[in-house]
C-alpha cells in the first residue's frame, strides 16, 4: 500500500522552505533577483525623493581647501565644523570634488553614490554566499529605507569605509591576506570607524599567516596611514594626528541615537564613557576566549606571552591546521561579531553609523540560530528605531537592546566554537 501524496499546500508550503533555505535549484535565483530589484530602488529613491543636505557641503569645502594648497588640518574647515577624518578622506573626495563640479552638482554625486550602494551590495552579497547563509536571510540586505538614505541621499563617507570592510571580509575570506590589509587600511584611511574590528583583523591574520606575517601585516597598516598622511604629517602632524585620529572627542547628546534614554547628564559625564569602555574590553575578551580562539588549544595570556616575545605560539604543524581552520563563516562571524560589539558600546553613535550595522545584523541573527520569524522581528525593530527622527528615549532605548541582544545571541549561538581544528592535523 503507497503512502499518501500531502496536501497541495503543505508541497507548497515544502517548495518554499526548500527555496528560502537554499536547497532548490530556484534559490540561486533569489540573490541576482534581489540585486536588481535594489538597483532600481535606488534609482527610483534618487528620482522621487528629495536630497538632503548634511555633510557634502562640508565635505566639499573641506576638499577645497585642500586643493587650494592648505595643508594644516587645524586650519581645514567647513559648515559643519573642522576636518575630523584621516587622509584617505580627503583624497577620495577630491576625486568626487572634480567628477561633480566641485561638488555643485549633487545629482551625479547622488548617482555615483547609488553604484557605490550596488557595488558595496554586490561585494555583501558575495561574502553573504561565501558564508552560506540561506537565500531567506538576503532581502533584509535590501529592505533598510535608512541604508539607503544614507548612501543616495546623504552621500556620507561612512558609505566608503563601509565597501572596504567588507572588502576586508571578501579578501580575507578567499585568504587573499595582503589584500585584505590593503582594502582595511584604505577603509581605515577613511573613517576610524574601522577600528572597531581591528582586534578581529589581528586575531585572523595571527590564525591565518602565523606571527611573523601578522606582524608584516600590521607594519603595512601603519606604513600606509603614514603615507597617506605625509603631506599633512609634514605640515602639521600633532594637527593631523589629533585631528583625523582623535579619541577623547566630546560628542552632543542632541545628535544620539542609542544613548539618549540615560539622560544628558550622564551621557556627557566621564564615569559613562569609563564604564563603557570597561565592558567593550570585557565582552570582547568573552569572545576572543571562549568563541574566536577556542579552537586554537592556546589561552588568550599564552598568545599573548608569545606574541610579546616576538615567539609563535603554535608549533609549525599546528599552525598549518589553524590556518587552514580559517573558514569564510570564522572570517565573517568574527569581524562583524567586533563590530557590532563596538557599536553597542560606542560613547555615541549618529545616523549615518546605522551603514556598518544594516548589513552586519542580518548574518549574525542568522549564526544566532533563532528562529527565522524572530530574526525578522529583531532586524525590524532596529529598523523602526534607527528611522525614529529626532531619536527618542524609547527609540534609543531600542536601538541598544537590539545590538545587545544580537550579540548575546550570537554568543550563544557560537558556543560550539566558530574555530574547528582538525586534531588529528595539529599532531602531525
Amino acid at each position: 500500500m503507497t503512502g499518501r501524496k500531502p496536501p497541495l499546500y503543505q508541497q507548497a508550503l515544502g517548495l518554499v522552505g526548500d527555496i528560502l533555505n537554499g536547497r532548490h535549484m530556484l534559490s540561486q535565483v533569489i540573490a541576482p533577483a534581489l540585486f536588481l530589484a535594489d538597483a532600481v530602488l535606488c534609482a527610483l529613491v534618487i528620482r522621487l525623493i528629495p536630497y538632503t543636505e548634511i555633510d557634502w557641503k562640508a565635505y566639499m569645502e573641506q576638499v577645497s581647501q585642500f586643493v587650494s594648497g592648505e595643508r594644516d588640518y587645524t586650519k581645514i574647515r567647513g559648515g559643519t565644523g573642522p576636518l575630523v577624518y584621516p587622509a584617505a578622506h580627503v583624497y577620495t573626495y577630491t576625486g568626487l570634488y572634480y567628477l561633480t563640479d566641485e561638488g555643485k552638482n549633487i545629482l551625479l554625486a547622488q548617482k555615483l553614490f547609488a553604484v557605490l550602494y550596488v557595488v558595496t551590495l554586490g561585494v555583501v552579497m558575495r561574502c553573504y554566499r561565501n558564508a552560506r547563509v540561506p537565500p531567506y536571510v538576503l532581502p533584509l540586505l535590501i529592505l533598510s529605507r535608512r541604508l539607503h538614505s544614507i548612501f543616495v541621499l546623504r552621500c556620507f563617507n561612512d558609505c566608503f569605509a563601509v565597501l572596504f570592510l567588507f572588502l576586508t571580509i571578501l579578501a580575507f575570506q578567499n585568504h587573499s591576506w595582503r589584500a585584505g590589509v590593503l582594502f582595511y587600511t584604505w577603509g581605515l584611511g577613511i573613517k576610524m570607524s574601522l577600528l572597531l574590528v581591528l582586534p578581529a583583523v589581528g586575531i585572523i591574520l595571527l590564525l591565518g599567516t602565523g606571527l611573523n606575517s601578522a606582524l608584516q601585516s600590521a607594519a603595512i597598516i601603519a606604513l600606509v596611514q603614514v603615507l597617506i598622511g605625509v603631506p599633512f604629517l609634514a605640515n602639521n602632524p600633532w594637527g593631523y594626528l589629533g585631528r583625523a585620529f582623535e579619541l577623547s572627542r566630546q560628542f552632543f547628546f542632541k545628535w544620539t541615537v542609542n544613548w539618549r534614554f540615560m539622560g544628558e547628564q550622564a551621557f556627557l559625564s566621564k564615569e559613562f564613557a569609563l564604564v563603557l569602555l570597561a565592558l567593550h574590553v570585557l565582552v570582547l575578551l568573552s569572545f576572543l576566549t571562549s568563541r574566536w580562539l577556542k579552537g586554537t588549544g592556546r589561552s588568550l595570556s599564552h598568545i599573548i606571552t608569545s606574541v610579546l616575545q616576538v615567539k609563535s605560539p603554535f608549533l609549525p604543524q599546528e599552525q598549518q591546521a589553524i590556518a587552514e581552520a580559517i573558514t569564510p563563516e570564522y572570517v565573517m562571524t568574527t569581524i562583524l561579531s567586533a563590530n557590532v560589539i563596538g557599536l553597542l558600546f560606542a560613547r555615541s553613535l549618529h545616523y549615518q553609523f546605522y551603514a556598518y550595522l544594516a548589513w552586519s545584523t542580518p548574518y549574525l541573527l542568522y549564526k544566532s540560530r533563532i528562529h527565522p520569524v524572530l530574526q525578522y522581528m529583531l532586524w525590524a525593530a532596529q529598523e523602526w528605531a534607527w528611522n525614529v527622527y529626532p531619536s527618542t528615549p524609547f527609540s534609543s532605548g531600542v536601538v541598544i537592546g537590539a545590538m545587545a541582544t544580537t550579540v548575546a545571541s550570537v554568543w550563544l549561538g557560537t558556543k560550539r566554537s566558530v574555530l574547528w581544528v582538525d586534531n588529528a592535523e595539529k599532531t602531525k
